[in-house]
């Protein structure tokens, strides 16, 4: 059998690609953060399913948001976005991750990311004070993803 060596550069990028860079196969979610005046402020989507290594980059579609984590697994750390800012954030640890627009926390815009199958964190979810609607916002949320308190 002859191997050209084109098919053996070929191979060689892989494994490299494989062996050094393991989160090649990473991906990049997008979360827009929405509404403005009259429209209801959220972020599209809300909630999102990620595996451990992926990231979530959080883009403003109007002027006047910002994203901010409130809670999180052990030994996450917590992010704050800039007012009308892209803002990319990497999930190496397994868990649920809520986030918020601090500017429309009263208006409800809350988020929640869950990394891989584990509901770690879900005692910090319970232990945040979020303003009526947030609250309302997050039940529903935790509902789309099938998570109870009980996990």
């Amino acid at each position: 059998m002859i191997v050209s060596h084109a098919t053996k550069s070929i191979a060689a990028a892989t494994l490299y690609t494989i062996l050094i860079c393991p989160d090649a196969s990473a991906a990049d979610y997008k979360v827009w953060m929405q509404g403005t005046g009259g429209q209801v402020m959220q972020f599209e989507p809300e909630f999102l399913k990620i595996a451990a290594g992926d990231t979530v980059t959080f883009m403003p579609e109007a002027a006047g948001h910002s994203v901010e984590s409130i809670a999180g697994p052990s030994g996450s750390e917590p992010w704050l976005g800039r007012l009308d800012h892209e803002l990319t954030v990497a999930f190496s640890i397994e868990g649920l991750y809520v986030y918020s627009c601090p500017p429309h926390l009263e208006n409800g815009m809350v988020g929640l990311i869950q990394v891989g199958d584990s509901t770690n964190g879900i005692e910090s979810i319970g232990g945040v004070q979020l303003p009526r609607k947030a609250q309302s916002r997050m039940k529903s949320l935790l509902a789309k993803g099938g998570i109870t308190a009980q996990n």
